[in-house]
């Protein structure tokens, strides 16, 4: 690739990591009640070892073009526990030390179980159709965020009809940029439409700026002081190892994109980074780490499968991260107009999982083993976090975690059944 489009994919994949990176930082600091000075930290904090994480995989892990970043599972998991702080019985400082310490333990136990090989035994239960399941739920999960921010409604409450419009003309104009748009031009139709975007959406819709916070950088443990509470310690880490299907669903997910099969060395070098990642993030108060099955779509949508602009793209967000100025610049980028533009290269999860299914015949009968995955975890999605209340808060998380829910039963059905004996029997009965 020439340097000049390596430099452009380079940029492109900076968005992607900006974008799927911005608003966690922000979210943990506000349920940890933390001072705008430690969230402007947390957020540079963010960039700088996202950043580092995604050159380390690259080089000396899986050495794929794959965005290691901040787990949406660990993630969703520490925002039901700080919400549940109070009913606990506990000060989101005293759950946030615990949290602490159970990060610290899950990332050596990761590293050290990925090491010995958990990836072999993991990628054994990862068939097509637990692959196709894991696509299906999280593009369902993805899209529906996306749409929310589209329409404004994770400012406002309600659908904003101009910020709805603008977000439109981007799907629209990315969408067929990708399918109409040849050579470079479909290449960069994301990095096109995040541009024309923000430059539309600041014409269009001028804000009062905000002053930039000095932020506190360094901060050892800034949720609160270490603790070890024996049940928030076992979450966690039981957290941890469910985490691991991320490394398994996106290294096998990108497997024919990147025309190429992951090595086993390569993943016991990705599971001990992941794990390091974690312990990184346990001292530094940040969502521990996992490689985004998300970045099969987006390498789906751009065609750049080149490891050279991924390491480019996560140098420049490492950069965001020392430099505050450029920090707070991007992060004036409008969430209307990133999860636009995600939105359309995330469409091509859903192409993913079909890609999985071929050759798998479906009756009456087989149809369970991926209708009833991926319809329950749907389902679960789309309940309310409030009606878990009555479940324990050991196992809460995971329970109300639709994603999570559909891969566990999708393992389980392919495990326990032999899927084709029943499509011999009903061959054979048809004929």
């Amino acid at each position: 690739m020439p340097l000049s489009n390596t430099f452009l994919a380079g940029f492109q994949w900076l968005f992607f990591m900006f974008a799927n990176t911005v608003v966690i930082p922000l979210t943990i600091g506000d349920a940890f009640q933390l001072p705008a000075a430690e969230i402007a930290g947390a957020l540079q904090r963010s960039f700088i070892f996202t950043g580092a994480a995604c050159i380390l995989q690259a080089l000396f892990g899986h050495k794929s073009p794959i965005m290691e970043g901040q787990s949406g599972l660990w993630w969703g998991t520490i925002l039901s526990l700080s919400a549940a702080a109070s009913s606990a019985g506990m000060s989101v400082s005293e759950l946030g030390g615990g949290i602490s310490v159970g990060i610290l333990l899950s990332g050596m136990i990761v590293a050290v179980l990925g090491a010995l090989g958990i990836g072999k035994i993991l990628n054994r239960l990862f068939s097509p159709v637990v692959m196709s399941t894991v696509l299906f739920l999280l593009a369902t999960q993805l899209i529906v965020i996306f749409t929310k921010g589209m329409l404004g409604l994770t400012t406002t409450g309600k659908i904003n009809l101009p910020i709805a419009g603008l977000s439109l003309f981007l799907v629209i104009l990315v969408a067929a940029i990708n399918i109409k748009g040849k050579g470079l031009i479909g290449n960069f139709a994301i990095l096109i439409g995040i541009i024309v975007g923000w430059i539309a959406y600041v014409l269009f819709f001028p804000k009062v700026e905000t002053k930039a916070v000095a932020p506190q950088l360094i901060h050892l443990f800034p949720w609160g002081q270490p603790n070890f509470n024996i049940g928030i310690v076992l979450m966690i880490v039981l957290t941890g190892l469910v985490n691991t299907t991320n490394t398994i669903g996106a290294l096998k997910g990108a497997e024919p994109v990147l025309r190429r099969k992951t090595t086993e060395t390569e993943y016991r070098r990705s599971f001990f980074l992941t794990g390091l990642n974690s312990i990184v993030s346990g001292f530094f108060g940040l969502v521990p780490y996992a490689p985004y099955i998300s970045s099969v779509g987006f390498l789906q949508s751009t065609q750049i499968i080149e490891v050279a602009p991924f390491i480019l793209g996560a140098i420049l967000f490492m950069i965001l991260g020392l430099v505050p100025f450029l920090g707070h610049l991007f992060s004036s980028l409008p969430v209307s107009v990133g999860d636009a533009v995600l939105f359309v290269a995330y469409l091509q999860l859903f192409g993913g999982a079909l890609s999985n299914l071929k050759g798998i015949v479906f009756t009456s009968k087989t149809i369970y083993r991926i209708a009833l995955p991926v319809l329950l975890g749907i389902a679960v999605m789309n309940i309310p976090a409030s009606m878990f209340s009555s479940i324990p808060l050991l196992i809460r998380p995971l329970v109300s975690n639709g994603l999570i829910v559909g891969i566990l039963i999708s393992i389980v059905l392919e495990n326990l059944i032999d899927w084709s004996k029943l499509e011999i029997g009903l061959i054979k009965k048809e004929s």
